[in-house]
């Protein structure tokens, strides 16, 4: 199977990642629970990805760190840690519904979207402007969008809002592990992403980014000032209720060492050809559109396409029988499409990892041929 679904979970995993989850799981119990070895070997651990994590994306102390399910997760911690009923909130026009859906259960909020064209990074600069202008108290931006990789300009956004004292989310699900993230760099008050993505870790696991003020989303046990009742004070027990996932812990660290070791820039540089290889040849197939950025330097390892008089859901489904995985539809980013103009349809995407080859694009274009 050639697998082109990297922005869903990547599937291919360096081999190291999948040893630290049987280990941890034969060797590895509750960490802060106890001082005897299984114990202390999974504190050791814990401790361990949250220095490898705040070394990557320059967040400061480990602590800054928090330990989520997802990146779904850490965005629901970051939006009630700030959003507050009849708030003004600014969002990209790129958000996941990890973003659109929790703020719709915010009575009274008043959300203003960004409105500027595809892969035009000054136009969508001077409308985050404009909209941050009329007031807000919350700021959200994808990094990268799951739909279109049309990579945002993110540090100029995180300027904008710091200039006018605007808390700003970043949602790095698509960016983490292919382009620079950075917490202090941006400021901002939250940066979250999931681990089972670029990061190459197991499901199950991701990273919150904590810059702000914080509040609780679950509430329980964590191993430390078990005679109140409050939640503590202190991150990252103060977002962390309940027992760790370990295992995945402890195979996300090494997919953070492996990305230490192969650098994200050859891995961007990666993601890039791909995506330019394969726009290139889809735009030469008759009836095919493609939505592509690669070549102002604005897109990442997500491309989208639409092949005329064919809903993208039997594009993916002919692909699948031709042993190539894509997915189809609106990618849990209705808000996306409707931004770039596919909510009718939706969009076919492909996605890269630094595990595909040009020879799988090659194999992925023919198929197409066939298909258009």
């Amino acid at each position: 199977m050639i697998y082109l679904d990297n922005a869903a979970t990547t599937l291919q995993k360096p081999p190291a990642v999948r040893r630290a989850v049987g280990q941890a799981m034969a060797t590895m119990t509750s960490p802060g629970r106890g001082t005897y070895g299984p114990a202390a070997r999974a504190s050791r651990t814990l401790l361990a990805c949250r220095e490898a994590a705040a070394a990557l994306f320059q967040a400061g102390p480990p602590e800054n760190v928090v330990l989520t399910f997802n990146a779904t997760h850490g965005l629901n911690i970051a939006l009630n840690s700030l959003v507050k009923p009849g708030d003004r909130v600014v969002l990209s026009g790129y958000e996941h519904n990890a973003v659109t859906r929790p703020l719709a259960a915010v009575p009274d909020l008043r959300v203003r979207v960004v409105r500027a064209p595809l892969f035009r990074p000054d136009r969508f600069l001077e409308d985050f402007a404009r909209q941050l202008d009329r007031g807000a108290e919350v700021a959200v931006c994808t990094h990268v969008s799951n739909v279109y990789g049309y990579v945002l300009p993110v540090e100029e956004v995180a300027d904008l809002c710091r200039r006018r004292g605007v808390p700003l989310v970043v949602d790095a699900a698509q960016s983490a592990g292919v382009l620079p993230v950075t917490l202090s760099g941006w400021g901002a008050a939250f940066v979250a992403m999931p681990g089972h993505k670029g990061l190459y870790g197991p499901q199950g696991t991701g990273l919150l980014l904590c810059g702000g003020e914080t509040q609780p989303l679950l509430y329980g046990g964590t191993g430390s000032q078990s005679r109140q009742r409050e939640m503590p004070d202190f991150l990252p027990d103060r977002l962390e209720a309940g027992t760790h996932n370990v295992p995945g812990a402890a195979g996300l660290l090494e997919g953070l060492r492996f990305l230490r070791r192969r650098g994200l820039g050859t891995i961007q540089r990666q993601e890039t050809a791909l995506v330019a290889q394969a726009a290139q040849g889809l735009a030469r197939l008759p009836g095919v559109q493609v939505f592509s950025g690669w070549q102002r330097g604005c897109q990442s390892g997500v491309l989208s396409f639409r092949l005329a008089g064919r809903d993208p859901g039997w594009v993916a489904d002919a692909l699948a029988q031709g042993g190539i995985a894509v997915r189809a539809g609106l990618h849990c980013a209705p808000l996306a499409h409707a931004t770039g103009g596919t909510g009718d349809t939706g969009t076919v995407r492909v996605s890269f990892s630094t595990f595909n080859t040009p020879g799988e694009v090659d194999r992925f274009l023919k198929r197409m041929a066939r298909l258009a």
